[in-house]
């Protein structure tokens, strides 16, 4: 694996694949029906992808667990903005996800690897099951898996931090989230007061998807000012060296 001149991994065909738990056939696949942009191409021809590619892999095989067709993965993609970076990606795969319901499966430690795009070691499957994402299952041979946090939890094991500021922040986010889902609950339990049952369902089921992504835009755009302000101050330390102030991060 070689990198961009911007430090960015560029990944051959078979490392994308790789790294994203698919096949070279199925990358070539969704390339020609354009739901992936198509490789920067660097010396003797060969192709080289990056995060948005893997983004984009990513997204797609949430919408597909959320049993949508390939014309409708399709007509999706093309909606979105172009020019997203990775980030924005998984932000939307976040939001996607929201959709269904929680997800448990019990699945072998092969599929384990298979899921999360690539190989587990003992260290890392124990910090995964320390943020609650994965657990023994009772046979002792395969794994409890919430699906749904998979992703997010393999990408926490490459970030340079500590376990415990990890869990920390975990347990910070659960809280707050948990406080702004108790809040807005009552609201819209305030509004729909006179309302039937089935009304309520309905509105329910179209409120969701639009309050996750609007907790998440809110607190993405929190976040980006909170780590510019940390970022771009005199106690920031070695940290904002050679970062220009107001640069945001991410």
């Amino acid at each position: 694996m070689t990198t961009t001149d911007g430090g960015e991994p560029a990944l051959t065909i078979d490392e994308l694949a790789a790294r994203a738990g698919v096949t070279v056939r199925t990358v070539r696949f969704y390339g020609s029906r354009g739901l992936l942009p198509p490789p920067a191409i660097g010396p003797r021809r060969v192709g080289h992808y990056g995060g948005d590619h893997l983004a984009r892999l990513a997204l797609i095989e949430e919408m597909q667990h959320q049993g949508m067709t390939l014309a409708a993965i399709e007509r999706h993609l093309r909606q979105l903005p172009p020019g997203l970076s990775p980030h924005d990606l998984a932000v939307h795969r976040a939001v996607v996800a929201s959709w269904a319901p929680e997800s448990v499966e019990t699945v072998t430690r092969r599929e384990l690897a298979r899921r999360a795009g690539r190989p587990l070691g003992d260290d890392e499957v124990e910090r995964l099951a320390a943020m609650d994402i994965l657990a023994l299952a009772p046979d002792g041979a395969s794994f409890r898996v919430d699906t749904g946090l998979l992703r997010l939890g393999v990408e926490l094991l490459d970030v340079p931090l500590s376990e415990e500021t990890v869990l920390a922040a975990r347990t910070a986010l659960i809280a707050h989230a948990r406080a702004a889902a108790r809040e807005l609950s009552g609201l819209l339990r305030d509004a729909v007061a006179e309302r039937d049952t089935e009304d309520v369902k309905s509105l329910s089921a179209h409120m969701h998807p639009l309050v996750v992504q609007a907790l998440l835009t809110t607190f993405q755009r929190s976040l980006k000012e909170e780590l510019r302000e940390w970022v771009g101050s005199p106690e920031a330390g070695p940290a904002a060296e050679g970062v220009p102030r107001g640069t945001p991060s991410g």
